[in-house]
């Protein structure tokens, strides 16, 4: 396993990138209405942040379908193509390089979205959580998800091409490449999982009908606009939102085999990031290097020692940080000289809201001192 540093530069599938620093995907709920169209100011807020060696976009949605929360965007109008050609401009124009994080909520949901009131799953289960939506009144409130409908054979099939056509729509914007949001308790995940996935076609019951799905989309993807360009987001170790299934490893190392066969560019795992989460066993991160050699990127609350120790021991290639970026638009430098860390001083504003709390924190200077 070859070692490596956090601020040097590397290869991402056809990409170079300045470091091995990752800005996660994080849905701030800032996207213009009616149409969920991303604005100049999005395209601001992630500029700021362009020192990042690869910045990977809030999940976006692939068809008004796979919307599940108020105010984020999509990629599947031309209007939202062209807000979103705002945003890469901005961030070439800083010497960055940006992925779009293309996502199908599935269940994870609420019945305002749709037109039948009915959000979409493998299988018609509550996934038992709650979703972000602004009401009449203009305020977002957490709401409960309810029992979605089943989709059928043909409707998967939409899905892939919805899929598809986004990730086109992403090169047509100006995007480096995209990732599949595959983790967190979204469609994708549904899929992999035995509590979310109660099929009896070709889509269910076994570990090869289940990572089906995902195979579908990536390689619909990949053929669309090639696998160095694609990633995959995973949760191998989430189990909030229905998720927790003991084989949910066993399909996520299978799905790793396939993308090493396919030449897919990375694997993104999303790690629990609160203060008592299980931990990552580490015969896992060897296992999954051992399976795809690929670039494995890690998120999930992770500090400057905790990164450079993996990156040293090999297992894995880039490390995602979220929330740091929110207050330190700047952050790869404190990183690298040691600098403080400006805390979130604006909580309320991390979902929805204009300049404030978004734009509006400042670089590093040494009037700080």
């Amino acid at each position: 396993m070859k070692p490596h540093h956090l601020f040097e530069a590397t290869q991402v599938g056809s990409n170079k990138i300045r470091n091995r620093i990752v800005m996660a995907p994080m849905t701030r709920s800032r996207s213009a209405q009616p149409g969920n169209i991303p604005t100049a100011m999005m395209a601001e807020y992630y500029q700021q942040r362009a020192s990042a060696g690869l910045i990977i976009t809030e999940a976006t949605q692939i068809s008004p379908q796979g919307q599940g929360y108020s105010w984020t965007p999509g990629i599947h109008s031309p209007e939202q193509v062209a807000g979103w050609r705002l945003v890469t401009d901005a961030v070439h124009q800083a010497g960055g390089k940006i992925f779009s994080q293309l996502w199908h909520v599935g269940r994870m949901s609420h019945e305002s979205f749709h037109a039948d009131g009915k959000p979409v799953g493998p299988s018609a289960l509550s996934p038992d959580a709650q979703v972000w939506v602004v009401g009449d009144d203009g305020v977002g409130r957490m709401v409960d998800c309810p029992v979605p409908r089943e989709l059928t054979r043909d409707d998967i099939q939409h899905v892939i091409a919805d899929y598809r056509k986004a990730a086109l729509n992403a090169i047509e914007a100006g995007f480096d490449g995209v990732e599949v949001h595959g983790g967190n308790g979204y469609l994708i995940d549904q899929f992999l999982r035995r509590t979310s996935n109660k099929r009896t076609d070709e889509y269910g019951g076994s570990l090869a009908n289940r990572v089906r799905f995902a195979q579908e989309v990536l390689e619909a993807i990949g053929d669309a606009i090639g696998a160095d360009k694609t990633g995959i987001r995973l949760a191998p170790f989430i189990t909030q939102r229905g998720m927790d299934d003991p084989q949910a490893i066993e399909a996520i190392l299978a799905l790793a085999a396939w993308c090493e066969q396919k030449g897919i560019t990375f694997i993104h795992l999303a790690e629990a990031d609160w203060d008592d989460a299980p931990q990552v066993p580490y015969e896992f991160r060897e296992t999954l290097r051992a399976t795809f050699s690929g670039t494995i990127i890690v998120a999930g609350n992770y500090t400057k020692e905790k990164a450079e120790k993996l990156l040293a021991a090999g297992v894995v290639d880039l490390v995602a940080f979220g929330r740091p970026f929110v207050a330190n638009p700047d952050f790869p430098r404190r990183l690298a000289e040691n600098l403080p860390l400006a805390p979130i001083s604006n909580p309320a504003a991390l979902f929805g809201g204009k300049e404030a709390g978004y734009t509006d924190y400042p670089a590093w200077s040494a009037s700080e001192v």
